[in-house]
């Protein structure tokens, strides 16, 4: 039997998108698997309830649960450390890693090494948030240095709302968020159909789109011992990035 590769992926509990995306993006590789578990997230604002969604606790008892499957990798499918910070996503993996042995990363932490690799310093953003988990990302993203040069979002504290939304859509918004020229535009929703659509605006547009479902596959499969290169079909990032 053909040495299989496996991928944990931490998922919202309401989101809809990841799953199935992940798995078509991977279609293509047959020995490289994705595996998910869930925790509770309903809703995304700056209220105590849905900062508190994002406690380590919940999100380690699902990455036990994954580890049972002798996943090679466990990834954070999503962007709470884009508003919380970004020294979240780095507490997390570490503390999955001591309690699994498995190491760990998110599709944000992804994203920022992304953005590293190819010299992306003004970057454009689409999200579905609301202003004030918009402003968060803009402000964490700057002190860290990189602009954020033209910005899209949909002002809606979702989460299960996020996936409505069709590719038409968030291909509207990236070319709103074109207009300021960025280096890439990240569409920055691991529930948004922002994957889809984005090899097709690169060769619309001339820009990289760095979608956060995808950076969370690229990362992955390189922790993993697996060649991202492999993927056909889902932009510049799987063909591009080293």
């Amino acid at each position: 039997m053909t040495k299989r590769v496996l991928l944990g992926m931490l998922t919202p509990s309401s989101n809809t998108v990841l799953e199935p995306v992940t798995s078509a993006i991977l279609a293509g590789v047959p020995d490289v698997t994705a595996h998910f578990g869930r925790f509770r997230v309903t809703e995304i604002s700056m209220n105590s309830c849905a900062l508190g969604q994002f406690e380590n606790g919940p999100i380690l008892a699902a990455a036990n649960l994954l580890a049972d499957a002798k996943v090679n990798v466990i990834s954070w499918n999503g962007t709470s450390s884009g508003w919380l910070g970004f020294e979240a996503d780095v507490k997390l993996c570490e503390e999955i890693k001591a309690h699994t042995g498995i190491p760990a990363n998110t599709s944000v932490l992804a994203l920022n090494e992304i953005f590293e690799i190819t010299g992306v310093k003004r970057f454009g953003l689409v999200t579905p948030y609301l202003d004030e988990i918009q402003e968060k990302i803009i402000v964490n993203y700057a002190k860290s240095g990189f602009e954020c040069v033209g910005e899209q979002h949909l002002k809606d504290r979702g989460n299960f709302s996020f996936s409505e939304y069709s590719e038409e859509r968030i291909a509207e918004l990236i070319r709103m968020v074109a207009k300021s020229k960025p280096q890439a535009i990240s569409v920055f929703c691991t529930n948004m159909r922002g994957a889809l659509v984005a090899e097709r605006m690169e060769k619309e547009l001339g820009i990289s789109i760095y979608d956060t479902v995808s950076t969370s596959v690229w990362k992955s499969m390189r922790m993993a011992g697996a060649d991202p290169k492999r993927i056909k079909g889902w932009g510049r990032l799987f063909t591009e990035v080293g």
